[in-house]
């Protein structure tokens, strides 16, 4: 028997707090868990062979090449930068990596504004966006995209996270053409892919710890919020019925108001180890839909298969059936047993027919 609804209806419908057929589902595994996916199933894509519902599309690369090394230079140990001019100290392992501020010595906005930043919206890097979008739509997926950088994060990944959270009070004037110059791109990006006319745009920045934020409230209310405001604003003017993803990992219960304010409408990924699905749900469930909340730090690395199946029937039970997505908090970690991700798959499928 055929499913009643297309991925792309699926996932719609849940994000919308509707009632789905089922619960939809996603995963991603790092480059160990990949090799691991592949020796085991013969597949290339888990996505197919776990049909997960949701498909992503993104900007070319870059064809420039950029010299860094009056900003990185100095630092012996870089062994490599991106784009954007950030140095990474390899740790040998997928992203446990060390990074190294370009901009951790900008003194003066001037200096923000002469650094080489890079073409992320050279219209080649954008010309296959809209036939990507047709494509998966077409064959019945919704289509996920968010810009080439975060607000809070690529600035901090330049100036360095405590230069930065300095900046906000001691250098303003930095800080506000830092952070400037990246919600630009982040616009006119989110305002490029909802135009092309994506599903769920992706916005994030982690901005919480494990037990608070990272910075007070009012100090992201001040900095962060009316940013992402205006960059969900932008996109929602070309697709009014566009969907607005918001990840930041750890405990941001301060600001969910905020974020169900600024436009969001999932919210990812809600870590179950900093705050309770369930109760998250009950406040926030008539305003926002739920993306993730399957913990990486507990259940999937160290649960049994039957602890996994346990607290997926309970995230259907406690979060669900509207508004839910269920997916791990986080990327899959190499010491996830592949009895688990199985589990976690075949589970949702149990549970999870409404």
């Amino acid at each position: 028997m055929s499913d009643a609804m297309s991925p792309r209806e699926r996932v719609l419908t849940a994000m919308r707090r509707g009632r789905p057929d089922r619960i939809p589902k996603t995963l991603s595994f790092t480059p160990a868990l990949e090799q691991e996916f592949r020796t085991r199933t013969g597949s290339e894509s888990p996505e197919e062979y776990f049909r997960l519902e949701p498909r992503h599309v993104g900007i070319a690369a870059t064809r420039n090449r950029r010299d860094f090394s009056q900003y990185l230079g100095d630092v012996a140990e870089v062994d490599s930068n991106d784009e954007w001019g950030i140095g990474y100290i390899s740790a040998g392992f997928y992203h446990f990596w060390r990074m190294v501020p370009p901009l951790r010595r900008a003194e003066r906005p001037s200096e923000i504004a002469a650094y080489p930043w890079p073409d992320v919206l050279a219209p080649y890097r954008w010309r296959h966006v809209h036939d990507g979008v047709r494509t998966w739509q077409g064959r019945g997926y919704p289509v996920c995209a968010g810009p080439p950088c975060q607000l809070f994060e690529t600035s901090w990944y330049l100036r360095g996270q405590e230069q930065l959270l300095i900046d906000f009070y001691d250098n303003e004037d930095v800080a506000i053409a830092l952070l400037d110059t990246i919600n630009h791109v982040i616009i006119e990006s989110a305002q490029r892919l909802a135009g092309a006319g994506i599903d769920v745009l992706v916005l994030g920045d982690d901005v919480g710890s494990q037990r608070a934020m990272i910075m007070s409230p009012a100090l992201w209310r001040k900095w962060i919020g009316p940013r992402l405001a205006a960059s969900i604003a932008a996109a929602k003017r070309i697709k009014p019925e566009l969907l607005v993803y918001y990840h930041t990992d750890g405990n941001v219960e301060p600001i969910i108001p905020d974020l169900i304010e600024a436009g969001i409408d999932i919210l990812n990924p809600v870590q179950p180890e900093c705050m309770d699905p369930a109760e998250v749900k009950r406040r926030y469930g008539d305003r926002l839909a739920f993306w993730g909340t399957i913990g990486t730090q507990s259940t999937m690395p160290f649960g049994s298969a039957d602890e996994v199946r346990r607290v997926v029937k309970e995230r259907i039970e406690t979060v669900g059936p509207e508004g839910l997505l269920l997916a791990p908090t986080h990327v899959l970690e190499p010491e996830v047993p592949w009895a688990n991700i199985v589990a976690f798959v075949e589970a949702v499928e149990e549970y999870g027919q409404l």
